[in-house]
């Protein structure tokens, strides 16, 4: 492999690493003062658990190594040892790592369902657990030989088309999110309005790094492949995203008069998340219709928490869930040469529907039982007291602002 591409691969994983603290800002701007620590810790945490889980045995079951199509075998190369021995050892370590980025901010985004309530022990057994028995497997499923990867060719239909991460990763992530925000149920007084944002610079420069972050997180894996298609990645990154803020900005407007700097954040994030499945399969035009109508509906989508009664605190379902969904479906019309409307038939949107809600189903019921285990035996939620006297300074004994008083 020449040294550009290998350069590529490691400045690709460095700024999708990046992008778990840009999620610790993003998400400790928008909770209170006092809770900005623990919001931040559990990004933190889960950067450094999942990565020693990667590892140790997390890579070992990204790709499928019998005839099941599930997982790799944990224990095949425990810690990595034969894998850094091999003849072609460091770019397959650079890999490796570059693959750990992902498993690690797929972790910290759930965080932002429980917001404000959760203990941050039984955070850390959760995000372990479910990794081990949902994001690696799923990693296998979608990107490691696995039964996503292989569907279109078992129904003799087209592939299922997720490049960076809409099934895996935000599905993923929004269906856990769901299921913690059931189990750990409803912040004390939870209502509209019940909590503003503490930060809002915090929370740009949160999605500012995301933004950043994501051209790794989405054309990064062109290392393997020469950058053959990395313009078009690029181009559908950046349209897609900007295309969101615009149509989040308008539902604002329309619903609530005014145009906000948070909604123009949650907007970026919502067309990077629609992207990532589809940022390699898309025309440009296509992409910003994408961006539009995932920003406009994921803006109305964030409602939902108040209709059905379930405090996702930082709106991981109406982003990333929804926003997952959209992209991944989008591309059963629009995706060149097997979408609907372009060229293809229905075979594309049936295989990008079941790979989205298998990956969701599998997520959530695991989530759900894992939290509820949790719950049950070791505790999950802080008490209420705790909760009005500020997570920050029950849980880790430190203060997001510690100013001086006199």
């Amino acid at each position: 492999m020449d040294t550009g591409s290998i350069a590529w691969g490691l400045t690709a994983t460095a700024l999708v690493l990046f992008m778990t603290p840009g999620v610790a800002f993003f998400y400790g701007g928008l909770v209170k003062a006092k809770s900005v620590v623990s919001m931040m810790m559990m990004s933190f945490g889960a950067l450094g658990l999942i990565s020693v889980l990667w590892i140790l045995y997390g890579y070992n079951m990204s790709a499928v190594d019998g005839p099941t199509q599930f997982a790799g075998n944990p224990f095949s190369d425990f810690g990595l040892g034969a894998l850094a021995t091999g003849e072609t050892g460091s770019t397959d370590l650079l890999g490796a790592t570059y693959g750990a980025t992902f498993a690690i901010i797929t972790v910290a985004l759930i965080s932002g369902a429980v917001a404000d309530r959760a203990k941050f022990g039984s955070w850390m057994i959760f995000a372990g657990i479910w990794a081990t028995l949902v994001y690696f497997p799923v990693a296998a499923w979608v990107w490691g030989g696995g039964w996503i990867m292989s569907l279109g060719e078992t129904l003799g239909l087209p592939g299922v088309i997720d490049y960076a991460g809409g099934t895996a990763v935000h599905i993923n992530a929004g269906a856990a999110a769901l299921a913690l925000a059931l189990v750990l149920g409803k912040r004390i007084g939870f209502q509209k309005g019940i909590t503003k944002p503490h930060n809002v610079p915090l929370v740009l420069l949160g999605a500012a790094i995301l933004w950043f972050g994501w051209f790794g997180f989405n054309a990064g894996a062109e290392w393997l492949n020469g950058l053959a298609n990395v313009g078009l990645i690029v181009v559908n990154t950046l349209g897609a995203t900007a295309a969101a803020i615009l149509g989040w900005m308008i539902v604002e407007k329309i619903k609530d008069g005014k145009a906000t700097s948070v909604g123009a954040a949650s907007g970026a994030v919502a067309g990077l998340v629609a992207i990532t499945p589809a940022c390699a399969n898309l025309e440009p035009g296509w992409a910003l219709l994408l961006g539009v109508v995932a920003g406009a509906v994921c803006a109305m989508a964030i409602e939902m928490k108040f209709k059905f009664g379930f405090d996702d605190s930082l709106d991981v379902v109406g982003i990333h869930l929804v926003g997952g969904i959209i992209g991944t479906l989008y591309l059963g019309f629009f995706a060149i040469g097997t979408g609907l409307f372009v060229g293809g038939d229905l075979g594309q949107l049936a295989v990008q529907a079941i790979a989205a809600f298998a990956v969701l189903i599998y997520s959530f019921v695991i989530a759900y039982v894992l939290g509820l285990a949790i719950e049950k035996t070791l505790g999950f939620r802080i008490k209420n007291e705790d909760e009005v006297a500020g997570i920050d300074t029950v849980v880790h004994g430190e203060e997001g602002y510690a100013l001086d008083r006199v």
